[in-house]
This record gives C-alpha cells, sequence and structure tokens, in this order.
C-alpha cells in the first residue's frame, strides 16, 4: 500500500497507509469512540470541515449498506488503526476503501489511532492534514477553519417526506445538516415532514402552517450562523419546537444565551446523561465540539447535564412550549434510550403518536 502521512498542526507526524482518495486533504482533526455506525458516522453532515478519527481499531468489516447513510459525506479526511478491506455481512455492497474513492475522501490506516487520540484529549482539537508528502510548511494546516459549513451541507429547496400510514401531524423541519433518521422518527409517528433550508425565513416557515417545528443537527460554531439565530427568535412562542445538537444551540443563542468551543468536543455513542430532578441516567449518541454554557441560560431551564463533564445537555422552555437537547434521541445505529422525546415533541403538537 502506498504510504500516508497525517500531519498535526503543532508539526507531530504520523506514518501510515493510504486508503480511499488518492488527494491531500485539510481539516480539524477529531475523534468519536463509537464501536459500530462508522456509515452513520462518515453520512453524518455534523462532521463538516473535519478529518475523523475512529478510535475502534477495526473499520469496515460490515462494508456499505446504502440503506444506513444519514446524508452526504461532509468530512475531509478519515483515520483508522485497521481498515478491513474483505468486508463481510449479507447487506455488504461494497467495501469502504471504494466508498471513500467515490466520494474523494482520503483515509490513512496503520497508525496508533490511541496515541493520537490521547493528544487531542491532552492537548485539545487540533487541526491536521492528510497526504503522501509531508509538507515543508505547516501554514496551510494551521491556518485551516471550519467556517460557513451549514451553508454547504443544507438542502437547496424545500422538500415533502409523507408520513407513515395516517397522517398525524405536518412538521416543518430547518435544516442545517440534518440526519435522515429524524425524519423516519417523525414519520412513524404519523407526521408528514416539509423540510426546509437552513436560510429560510421564519415568516414563510410559519406561512406553511406547521404544527411544529423541528431544527436539526449541523456542523461548525453555532455563533456564526446570525441569519439563523435570528429566525429561531421569531419563531419561539408562535409554534411547539423541538431543537437537536446545532438546534439545540442555535435556540440557546436566540434566547439569549452563549456558547463555547469544548477543548475536544463529545462524539461516540456512549455518553451519560443525566437527567435534573429525575432518577435515571441515559445513555446517548452525540456530536458536538460547541455547548451551551450553562451560566448563560437565563429564559429556560436546564433539564439535562452531561454527567461526565457537567455541560449542559438540555434545556425546556415552557414558556414558549419548546424544548431542546445536545445529544441525539434518533441516534442510529443507537443507542435508543432518549427515543421517547419524539413522543414528547408529538404530545406538545396535540397529536398522538402512532409509533409502536
Amino acid at each position: 500500500m502506498k504510504k500516508a502521512y497525517l500531519v498535526l498542526s503543532d508539526g507531530t507526524i504520523y506514518q501510515g497507509s493510504a486508503f480511499g482518495a488518492d488527494a491531500p486533504a485539510v481539516g480539524e482533526l477529531v475523534f468519536t469512540t463509537g464501536m459500530v455506525g462508522y456509515l452513520e458516522t462518515l453520512t453524518d453532515p455534523s462532521y463538516a470541515g473535519q478529518i475523523v478519527l475512529q478510535t475502534f481499531p477495526l473499520i469496515g468489516n460490515y462494508g456499505v449498506i446504502e440503506a444506513d447513510f444519514e446524508g452526504e459525506v461532509a468530512a475531509r479526511g478519515y483515520v483508522v488503526r485497521e481498515w478491513c478491506d474483505a468486508p463481510s455481512n449479507f447487506r455488504c455492497e461494497y467495501d469502504l476503501d471504494r466508498f471513500l474513492k467515490e466520494r474523494g475522501v482520503p483515509g490513512i490506516c496503520g497508525v496508533d489511532t490511541r496515541a493520537i487520540t490521547r493528544k487531542i484529549r491532552e492537548s485539545g482539537v487540533m487541526n491536521a492534514m492528510i497526504t503522501s508528502e509531508i509538507p515543508e510548511d505547516l501554514g496551510e494546516i494551521q491556518r485551516y477553519a471550519v467556517t460557513g459549513v451549514v451553508g454547504e451541507v443544507t438542502c437547496r429547496t424545500p422538500a415533502v417526506h409523507p408520513a407513515q400510514g395516517e397522517t398525524v401531524r405536518r412538521v416543518a423541519l430547518i435544516d442545517y445538516g440534518a440526519k435522515r433518521n429524524i425524519i423516519r422518527e417523525l414519520q412513524k409517528r404519523g407526521c408528514e415532514v416539509t423540510v426546509f433550508p437552513a436560510a429560510t425565513p421564519a415568516e414563510e416557515i410559519l406561512a406553511a402552517h406547521p404544527d411544529g417545528v423541528m431544527l436539526s443537527n449541523g456542523p461548525g460554531d453555532p455563533g456564526e450562523n446570525t441569519f439563523c439565530i435570528a429566525q429561531i427568535a421569531k419563531l419561539l412562542g408562535r409554534v411547539p419546537l423541538f431543537g437537536i445538537c446545532l438546534g439545540h444551540q442555535l435556540t440557546a443563542l436566540a434566547a439569549g444565551g452563549r456558547t463555547e468551543k469544548m477543548k475536544y468536543g463529545h462524539r461516540g455513542a456512549n455518553q451519560p446523561v443525566r437527567e435534573i430532578g429525575g432518577s435515571r441516567t441515559y445513555i446517548t449518541s452525540q456530536n458536538h465540539g460547541y455547548a451551551v454554557v450553562s451560566d448563560s441560560v437565563k429564559a429556560g431551564q436546564i433539564r439535562f447535564v452531561n454527567a461526565n463533564d457537567g455541560t449542559c445537555e438540555g434545556i425546556d422552555y415552557p414558556e414558549w412550549n419548546a424544548f431542546t437537547v445536545q445529544f441525539h434521541p434518533e441516534a442510529c445505529s443507537g443507542p435508543k434510550d432518549t427515543s421517547f422525546l419524539f413522543d414528547r415533541f408529538m404530545s406538545m403538537m396535540g397529536g398522538e403518536s402512532s409509533c409502536r
């Protein structure tokens, strides 16, 4: 196999082998701890602008199954310890190498992903390059920044997705980089879902007379999406609202709160979330590098916190008939601990969930 290098912005170099697209790539290097679900990870639009490192050592063993995709590939590169070039699964359509080649995403394998993960945990997220030639100058890597990514991953025109069975409610989903399983979770509860681009004015969404508004996940710094924040401010109190991940952060900003970049974020399917005032801790899937600053939350009530670091994981806005969560209740391939939040949204809209 051809040599490849992972070059970090501090000058650290890891040598491995190339697979996927034969092209250099620069991005923000982040790690995810999921043991399964690499297809959902690679097709999650929230990874736009980032090079994704999998902490689980063997990746690609069940191949590529397009029905499991969550969206279009937005990640800029892929780092694994061992890439399986002979997948075995009855649903497998082709292998990971072909998948990355067809989408222009370079990969590197054979590197010590454990050592790289420990470095990121100690030093914080940093930029990196996947390349076949070690650069003489680190300037390109150090200057890179993840900006404008919501505009890159959002849909271009509205699209309607019919309910499964009888239509109980009509939901407007604002797409900041929405995962497909959000739509599926709503559809199977009897919702007709109209997906709107992120740049849609609040007036246009309200003119469609939805029973509720869903704010999706998405990539990047929430604070740079000033138009989206302004539209959410216009929607609050006008219609029941449920926000996930970036939608959670944007709502907090619209309500006067603040967000901050985390040292290395939460990415994986094993993040424990504790419900304030409750008796349960839920295991959740997460993918975010920014968090709502708890002390800045004035308009709402914090409902969930991360059991590891105490960061804000969910806010209720009873005055506006709205609530948001930082984690992914629609998680696919799991866990499913918090899928009941979609039923809560149905109740807010006055509809009975048809999900069984």
